[in-house]
């Protein structure tokens, strides 16, 4: 193990030992301090991006991800916003959860405290460092972060504004650390750190959440990949729909909540298709089915047009780019998207109230729609200020992971002699 993480991981188990003890006042202050400093430092943060940004370009970077790693003025308020609204939320730590009393007499509490030294693998967005960096020290958390090389400069600058305001609001600036040495042998050793950190979050691509779930020895949530979907059926306002599979599609096509699948029941292309192509043409490239294409008739100018392969019902494109397949029912939508999808946000769209019954109840993710864009699944927008990630497994938690996914329980118990016969 590399003594300077050694060092690093030691650091932050005895941060995280003090912090747990923090009441909400304290850690209020010190995270209200860690809001004034990014913004207080905003001119060396941005610089500190753009030479990440240049970087990336020059590269060869793809511009849907070029903006996931581009911060300015309005994604600083933000980052700040998502602090201040952590600050305001209800401290998640010491509520007591439920109570009992044995008939020996002995009292129970189940009560949440910290889940304790947390480790977060990601890619690219800088503002994860400022929102994991929140939620953690709220939770009494002490968090590594471990974000791309694209973005080091960003992380460092940021980490350096969180730790130096941390400081000055009374807090613990050691409960933050960010491993930059830019290794890939860096994440191994984090991923073999049993005993020093208790949780780590792979938060990118298929291919980063592969490599950490394959070779973790500590517990891992899965979160970030999304191969998601949106299903439209003849009774959906096809006016409404345009706009959704739009929005869903083009308005942020790098985040793991945009659409990339496209599943339109047979009875609804006619109507749907020619004004989805008049809506996409020049904005987005579409990969068709047979009967999708037929039913578009004579692309109109500047539309991409590409025939579907199997392997397009399997990839997250992370870029304009909207796979579309026809299906015969609803059932056929829900088993496409079982078997294709990564169980993060998935919709559909339909005048239908037993559809849309059927849909919720049938599909397999962590966040399901009816008429509404998918894009919407946020911590932020959820009302958490900022997330983690978003969890696409099933235990602890699952969806948007805010505040109460980084603590766990414990079980306190009050006796008065009580012995075990």
């Amino acid at each position: 193990m590399s003594s300077q993480l050694e060092n690093t991981f030691h650091s932050l188990k005895q941060a995280q030992s003090r912090l747990a003890l923090e009441n909400r006042a304290a850690k209020d202050k010190a995270l209200a301090a860690a809001a004034a400093a990014i913004d207080r430092d905003r001119s060396d943060i941005l610089a500190a991006n753009a030479r990440d940004v240049e970087k990336a370009r020059s590269g060869g970077m793809k511009e849907s991800l070029i903006d996931r790693l581009l911060l300015n003025d309005h994604r600083i308020d933000d980052i700040i916003e998502g602090i201040n609204i952590v600050i305001r939320q209800e401290d998640p730590i010491g509520k007591v959860r439920a109570g009992w009393t044995l008939p020996n007499g002995l009292a129970l509490e189940q009560v949440t405290v910290p889940l304790g030294v947390a480790a977060i693998i990601y890619e690219s967005r800088p503002n994860v460092t400022a929102d994991c960096a929140a939620l953690a020290y709220k939770a009494g958390c002490s968090i590594l972060l471990r974000g791309s090389s694209s973005a080091l400069e960003s992380n460092k600058a940021l980490v350096r504004s969180i730790k130096a305001g941390l400081a000055e609001g009374g807090g613990i600036a050691g409960t933050i650390a960010l491993a930059d040495s830019g290794s890939r042998d860096e994440v191994d050793i984090i991923l073999q750190a049993r005993g020093w950190i208790d949780v780590v979050l792979p938060r990118g691509g298929k291919d980063l959440i592969r490599r950490v779930v394959e070779n973790a020895k500590i517990p891992v949530i899965e979160t970030g990949e999304g191969n998601c979907h949106i299903y439209v059926e003849p009774s959906a306002d096809m006016e409404q729909a345009v706009e959704i599979i739009a929005n869903a599609k083009l308005q942020k096509p790098g985040a793991c909540n945009a659409v990339e699948t496209l599943l339109i029941h047979q009875d609804a292309l006619a109507c749907l298709m020619p004004k989805l192509v008049a809506r996409l043409a020049g904005k987005a490239e579409l990969r068709c089915d047979a009967p999708a294409k037929a039913a578009i008739g004579i692309p109109p100018a500047g539309l991409a047009l590409k025939d579907a392969t199997e392997n397009d019902w399997a990839t997250e494109f992370l870029d304009y780019i909207l796979a579309v397949k026809t299906v015969n029912a609803c059932d056929e939508a829900i088993t496409h998207i079982n078997r294709y999808g990564t169980k993060h946000s998935e919709a559909i769209l339909t005048g239908d109230l037993r559809a849309a019954e059927q849909f919720r109840r049938g599909v397999d993710a962590a966040c399901v729609y009816v008429n509404a864009s998918i894009r919407f699944t946020d911590g932020g927008v959820f009302g958490f200020g900022a997330e983690l990630g978003i969890s696409t497994q099933k235990f602890h938690a699952r969806g948007p992971m805010g505040l109460e996914a980084l603590t766990t329980i414990k079980y306190l118990i009050s006796g008065c002699g009580q012995i075990r016969g």
